[in-house]
């Protein structure tokens, strides 16, 4: 399942690509590929369709409540996490990547 000997994945949502990852070299796995229920991958699934709702990514700026939109976003994510370890079970370790994106926007804002 992974692609390294190490059997360590991260759940870390990103634009237009699966939500889980290697988290020894980074390679993105096929979420269809986990030993995992379909109503968890579908939960999965559109969580990280929801990924930058928090953005305008027309205007290249952060939404307004951008920062509460995130932080929920990630908060999910971390449930998830914990929903995807419990169903892999002891024979991999799953960790949460949260989303810094809106941080990253409100940093970029305020050298202005």
């Amino acid at each position: 399942m992974l692609c390294c000997s190490k059997n360590e994945m991260k759940l870390e949502a990103d634009v237009d690509t699966d939500p889980i990852w290697c988290n020894q070299c980074n390679c993105n796995l096929e979420l269809d590929n986990m030993p995992l229920s379909l109503e968890l991958k579908e939960e999965v699934q559109n969580w990280a369709m929801q990924y930058g709702k928090w953005i305008d990514w027309h205007n290249d700026r952060l939404c307004e409540n951008g920062l509460e939109l995130e932080a929920e976003h990630n908060q999910f994510g971390q449930t998830l996490s914990d929903k995807l370890q419990r169903e892999l079970g002891d024979a991999y370790k799953v960790h949460f990547s949260p989303s810094l994106s809106a941080s990253h926007y409100m940093n970029e804002n305020s050298r202005f």
